[in-house]
């Protein structure tokens, strides 16, 4: 099959395996999260949240002005539809982006300035999202809030939940995240956070995020004749995780504390634009919005990581689409079939319709059926602009 689409679309195939050797590296996660963060921790704490803290970052393994002149050195303009052509020159400026900004991690302004041109900043009716969630009253914890698992108890439950699914992937344990845990594309690995302790929701959560969503669009493109759907379309964040974030909606793990917590990402995203430093962003949400200094510590980090990381206001901005391409009756499964974009749904299915692109084989359970019962998330979800 793959060889009767190479004979009709050449140029597309054959740009398309090229961009794949060149980009395989460009994993800004991979770069961007601190690899000392434990102990500028323990120094910010000691010091009373007064010292910025000084985060060192792991080295690039590539030469990124010679992997940008390869990627503008691709004969683009060769492939045969203008749709694709269109496409993959979007790709190209972006993945330039993307080198941009691994180059400048822990250059202050510099990475910042590249973080913007890849994914934005919050606008206005975004932060005045961020707080219409922020009104509402806090839910009562119950038992699965309170954080009791171990990461090995975590990795367990992991494994336990991905026997629905007959891909494997490596489950890899690290003191140098910001997250509780995050999905590595390119190696196809699960990381968790060596020293973190997990609650029965979050467990839920993070299974139906990173498992659900981020590991079936990765193992989906991995199938697809056409290695962009693995590699990632442009712009694929904002679809990405608003899906991960649906998934939770909708196996009914979805808490006002943890739209809350997205809330706060918004915010402090948007301190950046304000010019705060990581002081005054931890202070932001320690001082004013009383959150524990572990969570304020923990959002502070997210979005001043590499010198300004601005990708954090994509999760509430996707959740909010991608909730509303829901409830239209769209079809979810479309957007599983790799790190692909809602903007770019039309390709898709003309791509699907061609034969260029193969329906997703892994498909995320949670999306079968509408199993939330949280009617105040409903609500928040349905009146966000």
């Amino acid at each position: 099959m793959i060889d009767s689409l190479k004979e009709t679309h050449p140029k597309l195939f054959e740009i398309d395996q090229q961009l794949h050797r060149l980009v395989r590296k460009i994993e800004l996660l991979n770069y961007v999260n601190p690899i000392n963060i434990e102990d500028q921790k323990r120094q910010f704490f000691a010091h009373r949240f007064s010292t910025e803290p000084n985060f060192r970052y792991r080295k690039i393994d590539f030469d990124p002005h010679l992997l940008q002149r390869e990627l503008y050195s691709l004969k683009i303009d060769e492939i045969e539809d203008e749709a694709s052509y269109g496409f993959y020159k979007e790709v190209i400026d972006e993945y330039a982006a993307l080198i941009k900004c691994i180059e400048t991690i822990g250059q202050g302004k510099k990475f910042y300035y590249n973080s913007l041109r890849s994914f934005g900043t919050p606008t206005q009716r975004d932060v005045e999202n961020a707080r219409f969630i922020l009104h509402f009253e806090d839910e009562p914890y119950n038992n699965e809030m309170f954080p009791v698992y171990g990461v090995e108890e975590a990795e367990a439950y992991f494994k336990e939940f991905t026997k629905r699914y007959d891909f494997k992937f490596k489950i890899k344990l690290s003191t140098k995240l910001s997250a509780a845990a995050m999905v590595l594309n390119n190696t196809q690995t699960l990381v968790l956070k060596k020293n973190h302790r997990f609650s029965a929701n979050q467990l839920k959560v993070l299974a139906n995020h990173e498992i659900g969503v981020h590991m079936v669009t990765t193992f989906n493109g991995m199938r697809q004749p056409v290695q962009l759907f693995f590699n990632g379309f442009p712009n694929n964040v904002e679809t990405q995780e608003g899906l991960a974030v649906m998934s939770e909606y909708m196996s009914d793990c979805l808490t006002l504390y943890r739209l809350k917590e997205l809330a706060y990402r918004v915010l402090a995203v948007d301190s950046l634009l304000k010019g705060y430093d990581f002081c005054d962003t931890f202070d932001m949400l320690h001082a004013q919005y009383k959150l524990n200094k572990d969570e304020a510590f923990s959002i502070a980090l997210r979005v001043h990581r590499g010198g300004g990381y601005t990708k954090d206001y994509l999760y509430l901005t996707g959740l909010k689409k991608v909730y509303d391409f829901y409830h239209r009756g769209e079809d979810m499964n479309t957007l599983l079939t790799g790190k692909v974009t809602l903007e770019h749904k039309p390709l898709i299915d003309l791509w699907l319709k061609e034969g260029i692109a193969l329906a997703p084989k892994y498909e995320n359970h949670a999306f079968e059926k509408n199993d939330n019962t949280n009617t105040k998330i409903d609500f928040i979800l349905q009146n966000l602009k």
